[in-house]
Order: C-alpha cells, then sequence, then structure tokens
C-alpha cells in the first residue's frame, strides 16, 4: 500500500517535524509538504524519507496561511497513493480529493478557537481588523474541508477533547512517539534544558524571568523562531533583557541536542496548554526530569513527584520546582527512563498501520452492507 503523509511545512526543527517524519519512516510513506528545507531534514536524520514539496508559500501573515491552504486544496495526488494522512494545521485542505484518509491532529487550529484573543490582541489596530476578518472567512472555509475528513486520531486526550468541542467529531488517541534508542544518560550537569519553538504560546518570558531568580541556576534554551512573523518580534523583546545565567542558542543538530539532554541537570517546559509535548519524552529518555506547567498533555506524560513536578503556571511556582529538584536530578533518573519507554516507536507504527487497516477494511465492507470500528 502506497501512504502520503500531508504536513503543513517542514523549514524548522520541531517535534512535530520529527514525527511525522518518524511516522513516514515506519509506513514506508512519502510526505507531502510546502516550504522544505532540506538543511532542517538532515538536521533531524531523514534524508531517507521521500518529501515532495508543492510550491512555497507567500512569507507574510496571513497570506501565508491563505497561500499554504490553497496549495493543498489544489494539489491532486489522488491516483498516486492508495491511503493519505493529514497533520498540522492546514494540510486537511487536501482532503476533499484524497480519500480514503486520517487526520492524525496535533489540534484544531489555535488561533482559530482557544489561542484566538492571544494572537488577536498583539496585532495593531489596522492590523488586527484585518486579522478577524481573516479568522472569521479562513475558519469558516476550514471547517468545511475538515467535514472531508472520514477519521481523526487524536495526540492526546486534550485534543481529543478539542476536536469534540470544536468539529464535533470523535477520535481515537494515538500518543506521539520518539526513538528512545538515540537518548541516553551520562551526568546531571549544571544547566537546566529548556527546548522549544520561540512562540509566545510557549511562554519562555516564564521561564527566563524565573532563571532571573534563581542566578544559581543555569538555563540553556534551544529553539528558533519564523523570521518576520510574530514570533520575531516576541522573541526579541526577551532577548532585548537576557539575566547572564540564560543562554538562548537557536537550533541545534540532533547530535548535539541529544548531548544537552544526556549532560543538563533536568528539564522545563511551560507551554501554555500543550496539545501534547515531546520534550518531556525526549528528557525522561534521557534519565532527566521535567519541571512543566501543570496544564494540557503534560498532565497525560508527567507523573507528578516520580518523573518531575507539574507546577501552576507562575514564576515563583517554577523557581520552587526547580529549586526542589536540583536538589537531588539523579534520584529521577530509573523512573524517567521506564516511563520513556511507554512511548517508543514500534508500537506507534504498529497501532498506525491497525487504523489504517481497520479503515480500509471498514470501507471495503460497507460496500457489502457491513459495518465495523476502528
Amino acid at each position: 500500500m502506497k501512504i502520503a503523509i500531508f504536513y503543513d511545512w517542514i523549514n524548522i526543527i520541531g517535534g512535530g517535524e520529527k514525527l511525522i517524519l518518524t511516522m513516514a519512516r515506519g509506513l514506508g510513506a512519502d510526505v507531502i509538504t510546502t516550504d522544505l528545507n532540506m538543511e532542517v531534514v538532515r538536521k533531524l536524520g531523514f534524508e531517507d524519507v521521500k518529501i515532495i514539496s508543492i510550491g512555497k508559500t507567500i512569507k507574510l501573515p496571513i497570506l501565508k496561511q491563505i497561500s499554504l491552504s490553497m496549495r493543498f486544496a489544489l494539489c491532486d495526488f489522488s491516483r498516486d497513493y492508495d491511503f493519505f494522512i493529514f497533520s498540522n494545521n492546514f494540510s486537511h485542505f487536501a482532503a476533499k480529493k484524497h480519500k480514503p484518509n486520517l487526520w492524525y491532529c496535533f489540534s484544531p487550529p489555535r488561533v482559530f478557537y482557544d489561542l484566538y484573543d492571544m494572537f488577536s490582541q498583539k496585532e495593531p489596530f489596522i492590523r488586527r481588523q484585518f486579522f478577524k476578518i481573516w479568522i472569521t472567512i479562513h475558519e469558516s472555509i476550514s471547517y468545511k474541508f475538515v467535514n472531508h475528513v472520514e477519521y481523526f486520531a487524536a495526540i492526546s486526550k486534550n485534543i481529543q477533547k478539542r476536536i469534540k468541542k470544536y468539529y464535533r467529531k470523535d477520535s481515537i488517541v494515538v500518543y506521539p512517539v520518539i526513538d528512545i534508542s538515540k537518548y541516553r544518560f551520562k551526568k546531571c550537569g549544571d544547566f537546566w534544558l529548556s527546548v522549544n519553538r520561540l512562540y509566545p504560546e510557549k511562554r519562555i518570558e516564564l521561564q527566563v524571568n524565573a532563571f532571573r531568580n534563581i542566578p544559581d541556576e543555569k538555563l540553556v534554551i534551544v529553539g528558533e523562531f519564523t523570521k518576520g512573523d510574530y514570533s520575531e518580534t516576541y522573541i526579541s523583546k526577551i532577548l532585548q533583557d537576557l539575566p547572564d545565567n540564560v543562554k538562548l542558542i537557536g537550533t541545534v543538530p540532533e547530535s548535539e541536542l541529544i548531548e544537552l539532554y544526556a549532560t543538563c541537570k533536568g528539564h522545563i517546559t511551560t507551554a501554555l496548554d500543550e496539545d501534547f509535548g515531546l520534550t518531556p519524552i525526549e528528557a525522561m529518555a534521557s534519565g532527566k526530569p521535567t519541571v512543566a506547567v501543570k496544564e494540557g498533555g503534560y498532565l497525560e506524560t508527567i507523573e507528578d513527584g516520580v518523573t518531575g513536578m507539574l507546577v501552576d503556571a507562575n514564576e515563583m511556582a517554577v523557581i520552587n520546582g526547580v529549586k526542589l529538584v536540583s536538589k537531588d536530578p539523579g534520584k529521577y533518573r530509573i523512573n524517567c527512563e521506564n516511563r520513556a519507554k511507554d512511548f517508543d516507536i514500534p508500537a506507534f507504527i504498529k497501532k498506525i498501520e491497525d487504523i489504517i487497516d481497520s479503515i480500509q477494511t471498514k470501507k471495503s465492507n460497507l460496500k457489502v452492507g457491513k459495518e465495523i470500528q476502528i
């Protein structure tokens, strides 16, 4: 069976990119995307995956999302593959022409729903009006293409609830995974590690301000922002007042990131109602505890007091969490490594294959009047 995975773009290093390329490799699938940076693919170590770009997007906010959606809506690979998977925010615009299909949903686009206020309020007045018009029109069109999606898989129970709330669709939960064999424990070093896309919803300022008040602890932030959009403005403000014990090093090759996990003291993450969050899994695979805000997907992966700490989303709570874990980070190692085994690749690929087989069987049986469940 030939499988194609549609994904918005692959131009920065992120957990979503790692996951989709891992899925493609495991399924022997091709990836169809828009903006493609092969240097990112090389850094992640997925040169063996076939990736097809259907064209670049317009590099301006709003126009980028519109051009992205149109690229997917207009493309046609229906005769080239037997099954189609969509992922990220806008690739489901290809759903009308590409069936049978499954949306492996990271989240309904949060700019349309729960993060609408966050995105709209930071725009100047005139741009805010265009933003509101775009959201109204694009969300309505997006929803029509959602109805061409035949089956949904959610990356967490948190996302399963969002799919039900915003799309009124049922879904099955399939947790994301990492290749845990890549990760290792070397030592509990002298720095904390933060790995994120540098977006406002990741609340990097919460981490920076917390460490500003614990100067004896060091924080290394790995991540990238997209030039020309809201994330560049957001992170430039943070860089203007970065304390001496916090270092932002941008993106790094996968091998260097693995080394950072292996030698850090612990991992910290503060995203707002995170969809799932792969970085705590990477940290646990490296035997390192995570201090995370007790929201979203972190509630499904981190065992409070066992593989790290779940804290309130305020500076004092983060400070207290970091100080407490720093007293003996090594005591979490075995529990972390054991927990990470729940998120390894083989079981994930098997589950996706079983879902695809069930969908194919269901469609075959429907032709003769039978019904089965995924």
